[in-house]
């Protein structure tokens, strides 16, 4: 069963008020997993256009908007997503998982050399920074939408869960080195540190313009098992309509699908806030909240276990998701909003208004208005 059938079934199955939400359950989760893994799908396209920009850069001698790399990646992103199925995708997630390796073991080698005193670093940041640093987590760690279909096509499912499961060992070992490559990331750079790591590696190496590109590419084929979520839930939604000729349509949706992300990826080409706003409002509710109420309808009937523990620890989780969708959310927001304005780097935004008298949406317009300028002359006009 995927996650959406999960929650239809659930509601169906449960007490009497919430069987007719079923559909509705059904809907809420296949939208909510289409918005998260095509934003997740965008940024990474800004996380492969800074990598490569770089290195470009150095060789040119000079710097093109960020913008004009993720739209030349409009081409080779098609062809990837025309991969028919995911059997085929396979060779490339291995080779992207062998680059990703790679990547990771020269990069921790720049971390760990002519590391400074501990005594220059900030022990602790401020607690206002809490809620995006929980938004970053949860996207860096949350995988609904795989963690159900890869259970499902296991050979022995059963294995799957438990306190030494497949699961656990998997996300102990992701876990472990996110907190290494984090830790030593701060040591080194404190708050220097760039949203993707390898951005602070040296510009003029070789060992780091090998990560950059090896990061680059891994980070791209692995752009194809997250579109073909988001592909198999629209093609699932419209192919009734196109069932003469199905094959052309699916290939038109996939075509008109990758522009749209490389679009937004253009509209948006900073990689912290965007990455802290997919983490905060999608996965937020899709990892946190919504298990969560599709536990509570489970167990209402049966009950939620002695001193009905489990309902207190619910609204626990519900708490924390809900704190992490709002504060997350307005934070990762605000800071997109001064990152696209074109107001000097000092003018922050006060209750949706700059310092200098801008309204946080009349920053947006400018930003847009200055991104089409950037766009017809090439030249960079917006801080990224």
């Amino acid at each position: 069963m995927s996650f959406a059938d999960v929650a239809e079934e659930a509601c169906k199955r449960g007490p009497k008020w919430s069987r007719r939400y079923g559909p509705i359950a059904r809907k809420l989760v296949l939208i909510g997993i289409f918005v998260t893994y095509f934003a997740t799908c965008s940024c990474y396209m800004v996380i492969i256009a800074k990598n490569f920009a770089q290195v470009v850069d150095y060789y040119l001698g000079y710097n093109i908007n960020l913008r004009i790399y993720i739209a030349v990646l409009l081409v080779p992103t098609i062809i990837l997503a025309y991969v028919p199925n995911l059997k085929s995708l396979a060779p490339v997630s291995m080779l992207a998982n062998i680059f990703m390796g790679l990547g990771l073991g020269i990069t921790i080698y720049y971390l760990v050399i002519d590391l400074p005193p501990i005594s220059e670093r900030n022990l602790a940041a401020p607690i206002s920074t809490l809620p995006i640093c929980v938004s970053i987590t949860i996207f860096a760690i949350e995988a609904i939408g795989v963690v159900m279909p890869l259970e499902n096509n296991m050979k022995t499912p059963q294995n799957f869960t438990g306190l030494c499961g497949v699961l656990n060992q998997g996300m102990a070992g992701v876990t472990l080195v996110y907190i290494i490559v984090g830790f030593l990331g701060y040591f080194k750079h404190g708050s220097e540190v760039e949203g993707s790591i390898t951005l602070n590696l040296p510009h003029d190496e070789y060992k780091s313009q090998a990560v950059k590109i090896l990061i680059g590419l891994a980070v791209f084929f692995t752009f194809g098992l997250q579109f073909y979520v988001c592909l198999d839930i629209a093609w699932n939604g419209v192919k009734h309509r196109y069932v003469k000729n199905a094959t052309f349509a699916n290939y038109v949706l996939r075509t008109v699908m990758v522009i749209i992300c490389v679009m937004l990826a253009v509209a948006l080409p900073m990689i912290t806030p965007f990455v802290g706003l997919i983490g905060a409002f999608c996965f937020s509710l899709l990892g946190l909240i919504m298990p969560i109420l599709i536990e509570i309808v489970t167990f209402w009937d049966k009950g939620f276990g002695k001193y009905n523990w489990k309902i207190f620890k619910d609204i626990i989780i519900i708490f924390a998701g809900i704190i992490a969708l709002v504060f997350g959310s307005k934070m990762a927001i605000e800071e997109i909003i001064e990152s696209m304005s074109p107001t000097p780097q000092n003018a922050t935004v006060i209750n949706g208004t700059s310092k200098l008298g801008m309204t946080a949406t009349d920053a947006v317009v400018s930003a847009i208005n200055a991104t089409i300028a950037s766009l017809t002359t090439g030249q960079p006009t917006l801080s990224t």
